[in-house]
């Protein structure tokens, strides 16, 4: 899994994803699409931004919750601030392999 969290942002439309659920946290793939779609063009399909947010959950540099018939996603900073600590911070115990 950790291999995943560096895969995951590979691709430049998971990396925009990312950067929307920065500016605002909480989104649907709908809300996600029309922001993507809205900035960067319509060269975005709502096909090609629909998968992201799966492959980041997986992930688990996004989290999704239900809220009754939609589901939202939210950032996890939670990897990517393990692999920080990893290499920014050696000496503190959970740096520890």
């Amino acid at each position: 899994m950790a291999e995943d969290v560096h895969k995951a942002p590979a691709a430049p439309t998971r990396r925009l994803t990312l950067d929307e659920l920065v500016e605002r946290d909480g989104q649907t793939v709908f809300e996600l699409c029309t922001r993507l779609v809205t900035k960067h063009g319509p060269g975005l399909s709502r096909q090609a931004v629909c998968r992201h947010p799966a492959v980041l959950e997986a992930a688990e540099p996004v989290r999704a919750r239900r809220q009754g018939r939609h589901e939202s996603h939210d950032l996890n900073t939670e990897p990517p601030e393990h692999i920080a600590t990893r290499w920014l911070r050696p000496d503190t115990p959970e740096s520890a392999p």
